[in-house]
């Protein structure tokens, strides 16, 4: 497997463009200051030592030493050995709440943006495990189903948003439904994150949470929200949403029922709030759990190849200093004789 140790350096590669872009500008600017002495055959004739090609060869031999320097001051690696690795660790998904109450601001900038924070440094928190999400409103679907890759997870948090669906609600029950059905049949202990406010339209997320931890599945949930509530903006739009006597709607944190569906998914509430210590207490409960062996491959060794790149660059910038910028002597003879 070939790599860069350092890959961020190779954006210094655009320089040569840059550079080649700037002598071909400085070039230019002295032919049009010669043209100005007379004809361009006359002043050819004025500097008869000059050789153009050596002029455009010295530079071009510049530039590749500067990109062949750089290529090695970014140091690629190939590995060398492959090895298996066992890592052990818990599964667990993270089930975002999108509905359009989310969207409320009694906890600034709203209900979403604050979940979306905690979830995120809930995956921080979470490394060694296999994540996945899900996004649920009156619907519940999988965003991103169990993995390693805490990128992908983080960009399907961030990307998350009342508008991604039309079927508006709240139903917690199938989003834990929806959970129960994504985690692999092992028997092995597997962890569901909740983030809502708990205004939910269906009435059965306790026995769904209930029947989820008898087959061995652990609910936590974060309460997004005030129990005060606050309006539900509408975006872009520069109103409310309404109910269908016209009147805008309220929104307020149902702590009651997402405690409720802690105790029953034998997990605990945490108010999003008070969320600091969320990610440390959903890590040591995760921590006394049984946790599944998962296998992955790696190169654990590289032999770096940058000295290569290094030796290729001095010896063109030493080339390139033998080269002057007058015409050779055997080339002038057979110029004169043709």
């Amino acid at each position: 497997m070939f790599r860069f140790a350092h890959p961020e350096y190779l954006y210094f590669l655009s320089l040569v463009p840059l550079l080649a872009l700037w002598v071909w500008w400085v070039r230019r600017h002295r032919r049009q200051l010669a043209a100005r002495l007379g004809e361009a055959e006359l002043v050819r004739r004025l500097m008869p030592e000059a050789s153009e090609w050596k002029w455009r060869l010295k530079h071009t031999l510049r530039l590749l030493a500067l990109a062949l320097l750089i290529v090695g001051w970014a140091n690629p690696q190939w590995g060398t050995r492959r090895q298996e690795v066992k890592a052990r660790g818990v599964d667990v998904i993270l089930a975002l709440d999108i509905s359009q109450s989310m969207w409320a601001a009694d906890i600034p900038p709203s209900r979403m943006e604050r979940a979306k924070r905690q979830a995120d440094r809930l995956v921080d928190a979470l490394h060694g495990n296999r994540i996945g999400i899900v996004l649920f409103a009156w619907e519940a679907f999988l965003q991103l189903p169990l993995t390693h890759d805490y990128a992908a997870a983080k960009l399907m948090i961030a990307a998350a948003d009342p508008s991604l669906t039309l079927a508006q609600g709240t139903s917690i029950g199938e989003a834990i439904r929806l959970a129960r059905r994504s985690f692999p049949e092992e028997d092995h202990h597997k962890v569901l994150v909740i983030f809502s406010d708990g205004e939910d339209h269906d009435e059965d997320a306790i026995e769904a949470a209930r029947q989820a931890h008898e087959q061995g599945l652990i609910i936590f949930t974060v309460g997004a929200g005030t129990t005060e509530g606050a309006l539900i903006p509408l975006p872009g739009q520069h109103d409310y949403k309404r109910d269908r006597t016209g009147q805008p709607v309220r929104s307020r944190l149902n702590e009651a029922l997402l405690r409720e569906v802690a105790e029953a998914g034998g997990g605990r509430y945490f108010h999003i709030l008070q969320a600091d210590g969320m990610g440390r207490a959903i890590r040591s409960r995760i921590d006394t759990l049984e946790k599944q062996e998962y296998e992955s491959r790696l190169f654990s060794e590289y032999a770096s190849y940058f000295q290569y790149f290094i030796g290729v660059a001095l010896l063109v910038l030493l080339i390139e200093f033998f080269i002057g910028f007058r015409k050779t002597p055997w080339w002038k003879r057979e110029r004169s004789k043709g």
